[in-house]
């Protein structure tokens, strides 16, 4: 974790003084402490200077009044310079540095200003110089009691520049790194227990929040275990790895941080503008991590600022939560806490106000086991508040529904009560309604039945008028017929009675008779007789046509489907219109090759009766009784479809667009007052779909009305 370095900035308020000179390190028997105040030191910011130009030159170090350095973050190489005194019976002695975070470091014996030995440790490539396996820095110098060594330490870093020295005995060293290793496995050990065990549980409730609370811990155990060294220690050959895993897994655990908090305190069920700023902390976390690829120190100070200005807004968050109401913050609180507390503390050792020990050098990890395992119970706390909260709203459900249950029941009596008290009331209605349908069938008969009739009395003109003209043949012929009848009886008279005389020649009888016959005019009687026989018959003929037709159009069979051929109505239905049809209307007909339909075919007949009568009117009414009024009438077999299809169009004043879809409506006419019903059309409409066919209308206003008629060759039962 990387909070400190945030803190560190605001807490560290002591700089490094000039000193006089350089005090001696006198070792004894026993280990010595951090020699960091018998240190003097020069900064390089080229990074270019050398033991021997340092040696010739007159550079000035300053001294250092705190035990462990600290430099903080920077690109420069530090210069440290000491001196040793051995007081011991001891001659291999091991200086330790125990920051495994350094680029590199060198240690230069000098003796009479002359360097008489060095040795150099690169942290990322090799262990070979040092005196143990181990991530800490360690070199190895010889003297003899009573020796006095000036020491010259080189070293510089892209992180935390932080130098805590210390000498050793070799065996009080190996004491001292295997303490700490044993430390540092039960750290890792107890950080992989709670992982693990919040795995479980996640694998175990599918709970996202331990999914958050896993990837938490994995990066804050990681972050930790690369602070400590450890990928210095095993994965030094991969300079890669081990150069970017200190910040990046800083950054990782920040953005899993922020994820786990947001989930655990719930922030979208307060605010949405903390998830807003969560958002541009994972965002700068991000940056971050890019920017380690382009220069790792500034990528490391980054992450470090990130960290501490995100943790302060965490604990803020939490306090806000918190205030709220929410029960879950206060173990979040205490756990974070802590882990700032620790965090502070490791910071003040690193600046000189606390004494840096054992305890506070491992301070850290202490405060994220520590903030590990109360995070761990405040989530099991959590979940059991949201368990006790599910069983409270369980029960407060359980008895909302058996209250729901006996008002249910109460309302199911008093339901009852009214259905039947409505029941009663619906069957006197029903009755009432009842009767009303019985009268309304009877009206809208009776209405029907007045359409038919109106139609009976137009056909009835109608017909009187087409019989009147072939009768007036026969009536007009009667009587000259029957004069020359009488002339023809009187010439058989005479004929017979000179044919009867006895005292006459033959010859005289035939002269007298043909004077007679030439006086009647014989051959003229005959053609007259003729023609007037002729007229009779084809007055006859016709009438008998009429009938025929009329007795085709007027077929009462209501309830009968049967074979019958369309175009033969038709035919009747023109016969009936005769006198309707003046000589100034045009009859355009092409009847086709339909075959026998079943069907109704003296209701079929009154559809065409009403349609035609409708086109007469309108062409009627544009020409007024003048030449070019146009009815046409197109039977046609739709093969396809199994339809026939009968158009009839007319030339008259067309149908206005906005009344044209209310035409099938009953009692709706664009007649004049007194000259229709207004049930034509609704008839032959109902007609026609009862035939299971399909009426179509179309209409240009002012120039023409199209009725299309699409009928089933066979009805589906």
């Amino acid at each position: 974790m990387f909070y400190y370095r945030f803190i560190m900035c605001f807490i560290l308020l002591i700089a490094c003084f000039k000193g006089q000179a350089v005090n001696i390190i006198h070792f004894t028997e026993a280990k010595s402490n951090y020699i960091g105040k018998s240190i003097s030191y020069h900064e390089d910011p080229t990074s270019k200077l050398t033991i021997g130009q340092l040696l010739k030159s007159n550079v000035s170090f300053e001294e250092s009044n705190s035990e462990v350095l600290n430099f903080g973050i920077t690109n420069s190489t530090y210069w440290l310079k000491f001196t040793v005194s051995n007081h011991s019976d001891c001659r291999n002695l091991v200086l330790n540095l125990e920051n495994p975070l350094l680029n590199a470091a060198t240690l230069y014996i000098v003796k009479d200003s002359s360097v008489v030995d060095s040795i150099s440790i690169e942290s990322y490539k090799t262990q070979n110089n040092r005196v143990f396996d181990h991530q800490f820095l360690t070199f190895k110098f010889f003297m003899e009691y009573g020796d006095n060594v000036t020491y010259y330490f080189k070293t510089n870093s892209n992180m935390q520049l932080l130098i805590p020295l210390s000498i050793y005995q070799k065996d009080d060293l190996a004491n001292n790194l295997l303490k700490f290793d044993l430390r540092t496995g039960i750290f890792i050990g107890f950080m992989l227990a709670m992982l693990l065990y919040n795995l479980f549980l996640f694998l175990s409730l599918k709970d996202l929040q331990y999914f958050y609370y896993v990837n938490y811990i994995l990066w804050v155990t990681i972050a930790q275990i690369a602070v400590l060294g450890l990928f210095h220690r095993f994965l030094y050959e991969n300079y890669a790895i081990v150069n970017y895993i200190v910040p990046f897994s800083g950054a990782m655990s920040g953005i899993a941080s922020v994820l786990f908090v947001r989930s655990f305190l719930s922030i979208k069920d307060y605010t949405r503008r903390f998830g807003v700023y969560l958002n541009i902390i994972i965002i700068a976390d991000a940056v971050a991590i890019l920017l380690l690829f382009v220069d790792v120190s500034l990528g490391y100070k980054l992450v470090n600022f990130v960290a501490g200005i995100g943790s302060l807004f965490v604990l803020y968050i939490a306090f806000y939560v918190r205030r709220k109401g929410s029960k879950v913050a206060n173990l979040f609180l205490i756990a974070w806490g802590i882990f700032l507390s620790t965090v502070i503390v490791f910071v003040l050792k690193d600046i000189g106000v606390i004494r840096y020990s054992q305890l506070t050098t491992y301070i850290v990890q202490l405060g994220v086991s520590i903030e590990a395992l109360l995070l761990s119970f405040a989530l099991a706390n959590k979940m059991n508040i949201y368990r006790r909260e599910k069983e409270e709203s369980q029960k407060r459900e359980f008895n909302a529904l058996r209250e729901n249950d006996r008002l249910i029941r109460e309302q199911n009596i008093i339901l009852e009560e009214k259905i039947e008290e409505r029941t009663h009331e619906l069957q006197l209605s029903n009755h009432s309604l009842q009767d009303a349908i019985h009268d309304l069938k009877e009206a809208q008969s009776q209405l029907v039945e007045s359409e038919k009739m109106a139609s009976l009395g137009q056909l009835t003109a109608g017909v009187a008028h087409e019989i009147n003209n072939p009768i007036n043949f026969v009536t007009s012929n009667v009587k000259p017929l029957k004069r020359d009848l009488e002339m023809v009886w009187d010439a058989f008279s005479y004929v017979e009675n000179v044919a009867l005389e006895e005292n006459s020649i033959a010859s005289d009888r035939k002269t007298r008779i043909d004077s007679y016959k030439r006086e009647l005019d014989i051959d003229y009687l005959k053609s007259e007789i003729d023609f007037l026989l002729r007229g009779m018959h084809d007055g006859a003929s016709r009438t008998a046509e009429i009938v025929k037709s009329l007795r085709i159009f007027s077929r009462v069979d209501e309830d009968a489907v049967m074979k019958a051929d369309i175009n033969l109505g038709i035919e009747s239905t023109l016969v009936i219109l005769g006198s309707l049809l003046s000589e100034n209307i045009q009859l355009d007909k092409k009847l086709g090759n339909l075959p026998q339909i079943e069907c109704y075919p003296g209701k079929l007949n009154q559809v065409f009766l009403n349609i035609l009568t409708n086109g007469i009117y309108a062409v009627e009414k544009k020409f007024n009784n003048k030449p070019g009024g146009i009815i046409k009438i197109e039977s046609t077999l739709l093969a396809d479809e199994g339809f026939v299809q009968i158009l009839i169009e007319d030339n008259g004043i067309g149908i206005p667009s906005a009344v044209i879809n209310k035409i099938f409506e009953p009692f709706f006419t664009t007649k004049d007052v007194g000259e229709g019903t207004g049930l034509g059309m609704s008839i032959a409409y109902n007609t026609v779909l009862k035939h299971n066919g399909e009426l179509i209308v179309s209409s240009v206003e002012g120039e023409k009305t199209t009725f299309i008629i699409k009928l089933p060759v066979n009805q589906i039962v």
